[in-house]
């Protein structure tokens, strides 16, 4: 190989006339695939070292190759490396400048390779590490959410299906539906490690090298469990990409969700929160107004995760094996995902340590709609032999009684609600009572205050 000159193209001993402006344009990564220097760094320093344990280069060369790439990785990081745009990518900007440093032996790099294999090795070390940071953001969500949950188990507010009232509920249990959400989404990043923990390096451009090379070696070298199997796949694998976008997807509809009922409950028609200055905004012309941009924010940033995703199973649903140039959008994509992904559960986070729930206001909305009408019926089958059917009619009579007297349950005297089941006593009014009513839901899973105590607890200790 001979050293660059004149700021061409690595492959211009093949393609010599200069491309236009618009070819180099649209072909260059330079500006988004940057940020997987050290990846890429890392891999070619892999990549020498197994080429010196194969005796396929010798020490000098293998040395004087990690000296100029150790230096590379000391400018980047100091911003003192001058990208170049005419190399199209972070590959060639690191060989290029590796000649510079070095000369000739720069050559060497390259060999029992192709940046086939060797963008794919960078692009799954980086988001090995990007998704370790998003299981960080979760786990740090998780925490957060465990402590509104265990300030407010006593909480009282009303459960609801349809948006109307159902049951009685803590306003803990609701808290610890998301904990579970984040939990299931936390499990979807920590499959798609396992997935991604295939080493792509060593199978060139699609049918693997004629060198005697050890995959193994790179293998345990990059912090891999296993080399992958076929060359042909490798190039042409982005099920990984897929994979965490949708995870990314995923959470981002269950941020959006979260967001929804924050915003909802934060309007002046519920009032069932109150948001921190911190995470509010004001009115360009309305002094008054404490507005929840960043709640409407999360709920925005779920559509550009999701048009993420249908863009890269788009690039993929037309492509025959193996590598096209189609592929190279995978990494923007991924990129963008990842970024909003990051930003919004840590925007949630600080959200959660900046709001409080109106607990007065949750009771006094739990006591509208008469929620507590399942658990006469459920009295009326344990203590007086009814089906289930029949008690459910007996208790919907009682609910009309009460909606025309345009009463609560619990303001109904006795004798009204014994001409409409004479076998009612006295005791039958604890039903009615919105505690009671919460701590009888001892089911494993239920919203009583003893079963949400263990679950904070169970959460607190595998956190």
């Amino acid at each position: 190989m001979t050293k660059n000159k004149n700021n061409m193209a690595i492959w211009n001993t093949r393609v010599k006339k200069k491309g236009s402006r618009l070819f180099l344009k649209v072909g260059n990564s330079i500006e988004i695939d940057k940020r997987l220097y050290k990846e890429d760094i890392a891999v070619s320093i892999a990549h020498v070292e197994m080429l010196f344990k194969q005796k396929i280069i010798s020490f000098k060369i293998k040395n004087k190759i990690i000296y100029g790439l150790q230096k590379i990785e000391k400018e980047i990081s100091k911003k003192k490396f001058e990208f170049n745009k005419n190399y199209e990518d972070i590959h060639m900007n690191i060989e290029k400048r590796l000649f510079q440093i070095i000369g000739e032996e720069a050559g060497y790099i390259h060999t029992a390779r192709s940046r086939n294999d060797q963008v794919i090795t960078d692009f799954k070390i980086w988001m090995k590490t990007a998704t370790k940071k998003i299981k960080k953001n979760l786990d740090d969500l998780i925490k957060s959410s465990l402590k509104v949950a265990e300030k407010n188990i006593e909480t009282i507010m009303p459960g609801s299906t349809h948006l109307k009232n159902a049951q009685a509920i803590s306003f803990a249990h609701y808290i610890m539906a998301y904990v579970e959400i984040f939990t299931r989404d936390k499990k979807r990043f920590e499959n798609n490690l396992y997935l991604l923990d295939e080493n792509p390096l060593g199978v060139a451009a699609l049918a693997g090298t004629s060198f005697e090379i050890d995959r193994n070696y790179t293998t345990k070298k990059l912090g891999f469990k296993n080399p992958t199997n076929n060359s042909i796949d490798t190039v042409s694998d982005r099920d990984f990409v897929l994979d965490f976008l949708y995870s990314v997807s995923v959470c981002s509809v269950h941020i959006s969700r979260i967001a929804e009922e924050l915003i909802i409950w934060n309007s002046d028609a519920f009032n069932l929160i109150q948001l921190s200055d911190k995470v509010v905004t004001g009115s360009s012309i309305m002094p008054q107004k404490k507005n929840p941009d960043l709640l409407e924010y999360l709920r925005g940033k779920s559509g550009s995760t999701f048009g993420n995703l249908f863009s890269m199973l788009t690039i993929l649903k037309g492509l025959p094996l193996s590598y096209f140039k189609d592929l190279q959008d995978d990494k923007e994509i991924v990129f963008k995902s990842y970024d909003t992904l990051s930003n919004c559960l840590k925007i949630l986070n600080e959200i959660l340590k900046n709001f409080s729930p109106n607990k007065k206001q949750m009771l006094k909305l739990a006591e509208i709609g008469y929620i507590t009408a399942t658990d006469l019926a459920d009295y009326l089958v344990k203590n007086h032999s009814m089906s289930f059917r029949k008690a459910y009619e007996k208790t919907a009579e009682i609910v009309n009684l009460a909606e025309k007297k345009k009463k609560k349950l619990n303001e109904l005297k006795i004798e009204e609600l014994k001409k409409i089941e004479p076998k009612l006593t006295q005791e039958v009014l604890k039903v009615f009572d919105l505690k009671s009513s919460i701590n009888s839901k001892k089911s494993y899973g239920g919203t009583s205050f003893d079963n949400i105590k263990k679950m904070i607890m169970k959460y607190k200790k595998n956190i």
